[in-house]
């Protein structure tokens, strides 16, 4: 596990939990639903992605990446989203957020993988169709991009992503057609279930909750998965979803997307135009 001492003296010194992170970040949420069903105390070190809270010297001192969240614990940091809710599950196992058996916590492992690795096509598509109505790429902030994130993946893909008002199709594309599959396999896996493996909640739940959230942020067309969309209602009345998500969205933000994705739908510029959804 990537628990790393951290460069900056000041976090070896912090005691507790605390954790850098953002309100709408889909991996954000994701820590701070383990920390809601865990009842775990924590002090918040809020940033506001589109004001570039995450490009400050002092934040890229913490996560020369320029990514939340960061998560340090009595001086132990530990920055990827999957890395840190398991950390938490192991080092706080009441309630368990895992299954009993070994051959269940390989696919919970599995589902934490192929999720994380959808998290590139969930930032394109956010980017797309919902984020260009509270995110504008400043000059300034692209020039940090380039001169200080260490983070090569970000910043090719904020190149492109300041270049116009729309992203190029084909990357579009790609990202729709491999969502679809992330979610037809997720949809699979809940056929007569009502969790994603075993009997109960466990990090595999966690891992894919933010991104279906997300996508229903953008309109995507969640019927034609009715096992995710079952899944998902029942998620929605959990500590994790509520407190970890929910709280922390605010309200006339959330209006604010909603308004933009409909506007845009109104222009014939949807998600569901793109790849095997339009067909």
């Amino acid at each position: 596990m990537p628990i790393t001492e951290p460069e900056n003296p000041a976090l070896r010194e912090l005691s507790g939990m605390h954790l850098w992170h953002d309100d709408l970040s889909s991996c954000s949420q994701r820590v701070r639903a383990v920390l809601a069903e865990k009842s775990l105390d924590w002090e918040s070190h809020l940033l506001i992605i589109p004001k570039g809270e995450n490009l400050t010297p002092e934040f890229l001192a913490i996560n020369p990446k320029g990514l939340v969240p960061v998560f340090v614990h009595d001086g132990r940091l530990i920055t990827e989203s999957m890395d840190i809710i398991d950390y938490l599950d192991k080092s706080y196992p009441e309630p368990p957020m895992r299954p009993g058996g070994s051959e269940e916590v390989l696919q919970m492992k599995h589902w934490m993988e192929v999720t994380d690795k959808a998290q590139y096509d969930l930032k394109v598509l956010s980017h797309e169709f919902i984020f260009r109505a509270v995110r504008d790429i400043s000059a300034e902030q692209g020039e940090i991009f380039e001169n200080d994130v260490k983070n090569d993946v970000l910043v090719d893909f904020i190149r492109v992503y300041k270049q116009g008002d729309k992203l190029p199709e084909d990357m579009i594309t790609d990202s729709v057609n491999n969502t679809d599959r992330w979610f037809r396999e997720l949809d699979s896996a809940l056929a007569g279930r009502d969790w994603v493996v075993g009997e109960g909640m466990t990090l595999a739940d966690i891992a894919c909750m933010p991104n279906v959230h997300r996508y229903e942020l953008m309109d995507w067309p969640l019927n034609n998965y009715p096992n995710v969309v079952k899944w998902h209602n029942q998620i929605k009345s959990t500590k994790a979803y509520k407190t970890g998500i929910l709280e922390w969205e605010p309200p006339h933000v959330r209006e604010r997307l909603s308004s933009y994705v409909q506007n845009r739908s109104s222009e014939g510029y949807h998600v569901a135009r793109f790849g095997v959804l339009a067909a």
